[in-house]
């Protein structure tokens, strides 16, 4: 417990008006008429702090990003610094360390001759990739190439275009995005072409999908190296390969999706490269700048960036105001000098196999059906009503409730967990935080468990 910051009145006079006022994101803003969704005042390594002086563990990392952790002063001080000094140039214009950024991220990317669009958050950087991939067949004389395949139920943003691809956790407004064209994804625990043993039917389903429509209507495949909106299945070693061996033989561009996975999350600066595939488009965004500010970008291979270079028509007429802002660009530099500094990502690969190691106990649970990770600090818990069967609990056990309530009784914060529990830690945990994040998982599931069968 510290100390609260607000009093009683106060923290009733705010949450009046954000229920007044303010929309939540994909949450009903009624819900701040009861507890309310939490307001945060303190961060400080993974822990953070409400206005009622509680103290939490924060076991998703804000939303899969803040992966430097909490209360980093020198990435606050390199942005004042660079506020203070041109906090964003003319129009047509560019700043040092915007520069600096595309130079240091091209470094880490497989390709060092990759070039970056910067922007401001995921769905605009899958929008610039998807954009880029359809010009840049038009730009060799394929413009009749125009579709993209992406894996249903994966999540790619929340604007009109981004959320026709996967349609995962969308609202449907009407039409979706012409040529947008989904294949079965990858689940290997509940998977709808194999018994336990993998046979990449789930991946052939890209080929047959892009001889249905036609390869010369097809522009690009978009898939996350691991998908989080799908649950956090790993996929088979050989994956990914096969995705690219599609993409190669139609030619067809992949586009890897890294906003989640990029910077970290798998145990190596980008996820693809624990598959050992080399994407032609790659998407990144919140661990970035471990969240501190709000920048991401598409990184073209030169193969592809090339294609934009010379006169006029060539251009990628493509513009976002805020993107590569220099103070978020700031952020970002000094966020990977703390990376380089503190192996972060030697870290997230240590720590996430001691995680998924120590999650191995929860199987003592009958209601533990799936245990899922191993590679970087990115891991689920599926809870089933039957193991043998797989059987779900149906909605009304009120899993999407009872779940975050009771784990957040023991200062853990775990965003949207119910019977899939995400986790997704800041990359600079230690074994003492895995232990305290595995106990509070361990408590909360024979608590379930009394509660749900009578054990």
């Amino acid at each position: 417990m510290t100390t609260r910051t607000h009093s009683a009145e106060q923290i009733a006079a705010l949450k009046q008006t954000a229920g007044d006022h303010m929309f939540l994101h994909a949450q009903q803003t009624s819900d701040w008429r009861g507890t309310g969704p939490r307001m945060y005042v303190k961060g400080e390594g993974v822990w953070v702090w409400d206005v009622e002086g509680n103290k939490y563990l924060d076991a998703m990392a804000g939303l899969w990003f803040k992966s430097a952790g909490y209360g980093r002063k020198e990435i606050a001080d390199a942005v004042y610094k660079q506020m203070t000094a041109i906090d964003s140039p003319p129009a047509g214009g560019s700043v040092p360390v915007q520069v600096e950024l595309a130079g240091k991220v091209s470094e880490l990317y497989h390709d060092k001759n990759a070039r970056l669009f910067f922007v401001s958050g995921g769905s605009e950087a899958v929008e610039t990739a998807v954009k880029m991939s359809k010009k840049y067949h038009a730009l060799n004389g394929k413009g009749a190439k125009h579709k993209i395949i992406a894996r249903r139920g994966s999540y790619h943003g929340g604007t009109a275009m981004s959320s026709s691809l996967g349609r995962a956790n969308a609202d449907t407004m009407g039409p979706e995005m012409v040529g947008a064209e989904n294949v079965v994804n990858t689940t290997p625990y509940r998977c709808a072409y194999c018994d336990g043993k993998c046979n990449l039917k789930c991946a052939d389903e890209f080929d047959t999908v892009i001889n249905w429509h036609g390869a010369d209507t097809v522009a690009a495949i978009i898939a996350e190296p691991v998908s989080a909106a799908a649950g956090i299945h790993i996929p088979h070693p050989d994956y990914w390969p096969r995705l690219r061996q599609i993409a190669d033989k139609y030619d067809v561009l992949l586009i890897a999706d890294e906003v989640i996975t990029g910077f970290g999350r798998l145990g190596s600066y980008f996820g693809m490269e624990r598959f050992g595939v080399k994407p032609d488009l790659t998407t990144v965004a919140k661990a970035l700048s471990s969240g501190y500010a709000p920048i991401a970008a598409a990184i073209a291979t030169k193969r592809v960036a090339d294609t934009f270079i010379g006169d006029q028509s060539k251009t990628f007429r493509h513009l976002i105001t805020f993107g590569g802002h220099p103070i978020a660009a700031a952020a970002g530099v000094a966020n990977l000098e703390i990376y380089r500094r503190e192996k972060l990502v030697e870290n997230s690969k240590k720590m996430g196999e001691y995680l998924y190691e120590q999650l191995q106990k929860l199987y003592e649970h009958s209601i533990v059906g799936d245990v899922r990770g191993g590679y970087g600090l990115l891991a689920a818990v599926e809870l089933v009503q039957d193991r043998k069967t797989k059987k779900r609990f149906p909605a009304e056990a009120g899993l999407a409730k009872k779940v975050p309530q009771k784990l957040t009784q023991k200062q853990i914060v775990s965003f949207r967990a119910a019977d899939v529990i995400s986790l997704c830690p800041p990359l600079i945990v230690t074994k003492d935080d895995v232990d305290f994040i595995v106990n509070a998982l361990d408590e909360t599931i024979v608590e379930l468990e009394k509660e749900l069968l009578g054990q």
